[in-house]
């Protein structure tokens, strides 16, 4: 297979990503800051390998998909560089609603869930892959090929914004301009995101930009006076390597076949996490709706 300048981008930036991680496990352990732990680094290290195997899996479906659908493409964008800003934005966009959809929807909640087990948050809490994701994640970006964007370009954008995505993945205070956090999702958006603290929760969906957030109301910003907890409200009292993938997959169906009649059960599997058709437990926007009351 050719060298070419795209590839060799591309093994630059994970190679500063794995450089990064390794100087980030380093200073953690010299200064005691604790924000690694072996076995759940080991976990993180199990998932990714079984996301990678699973896009290895079904790349050849991935391709054939966008290429089926490139070919009723709406128009096509000949300037080179607003080509690609506009498909880097489009896709950040689309992964923007990919994401929202694995938190407002449970089935979808259920295979996005391993990402957020995590009590840990470092640059290797970043590859805690959304292991079963690849088997939808393309649907989601089929309006790209539509809008004249090939396979090729579709998969190396996602790959940039998803090596983005992985480097704000810290704990470490990284000090940027106003207009840059106004923009972009930085470090301290992310552990937003991953925090299982109230008013935090289902906050700061973006990969690369943070205005979509701002837009459609997902927005929070990193409080100091309330430090971000890590990992689920509920933790899954197995972390063995099956259990961290299915244990929500098992919640899921053990709610719905209590659920009286289909339309609960459907209730249980379409709606937020939390959902009750009792209201024996309540979805992250009622409990928060009711603090802001409260507060």
């Amino acid at each position: 297979m050719p060298i070419t300048p795209r590839s060799e981008a591309v093994a630059l930036l994970i190679s500063l990503l794995v450089i990064l991680t390794l100087v980030e496990m380093y200073l953690s352990y010299r200064e005691n800051r604790q924000y690694y732990e072996k076995r759940d680094t080991l976990t993180n290290i199990y998932l990714t390998t079984l996301a990678f195997i699973m896009n290895l899996a079904v790349n050849g479906a991935t391709f054939y998909l966008l290429n089926f659908t490139y070919q009723y493409r709406l128009f096509e964008i000949s300037n080179g560089v607003v080509y690609w800003l506009v498909l880097v934005t489009v896709q950040d966009f689309l992964y923007w609603v990919l994401h929202y959809t694995g938190h407002y929807c449970r089935l979808f909640w259920a295979v996005h869930v391993t990402h957020h087990s995590s009590e840990k948050f470092n640059l290797t809490t970043g590859f805690r892959s959304t292991v079963f994701e690849p088997l939808y994640r393309t649907f989601f970006y089929l309006p790209l090929a539509l809008m004249g964007f090939n396979a090729v370009d579709v998969l190396y954008a996602y790959l940039i914004t998803q090596l983005y995505g992985n480097i704000v993945h810290t704990q470490y205070k990284v000090n940027l301009p106003r207009w840059y956090s106004f923009i972009f999702v930085t470090p301290a958006h992310h552990r937003v995101h991953h925090a299982s603290n109230l008013r935090y929760l289902d906050k700061n969906m973006g990969m690369m930009f943070i205005i979509w957030d701002r837009i459609f109301g997902t927005f929070h910003d990193e409080d100091p006076a309330e430090p971000v907890k890590y990992g689920l409200t509920k933790q899954p009292e197995k972390l063995g390597p099956v259990n961290i993938l299915f244990h929500e997959w098992k919640a899921l169906i053990q709610d719905v076949k209590k659920a009286p009649g289909l339309r609960n059960k459907l209730g249980y599997i379409i709606n937020p996490p939390g959902w009750s058709h009792d209201g024996s437990t309540q979805t992250a926007r009622v409990l928060q709706r009711e603090w802001k009351r409260e507060a």
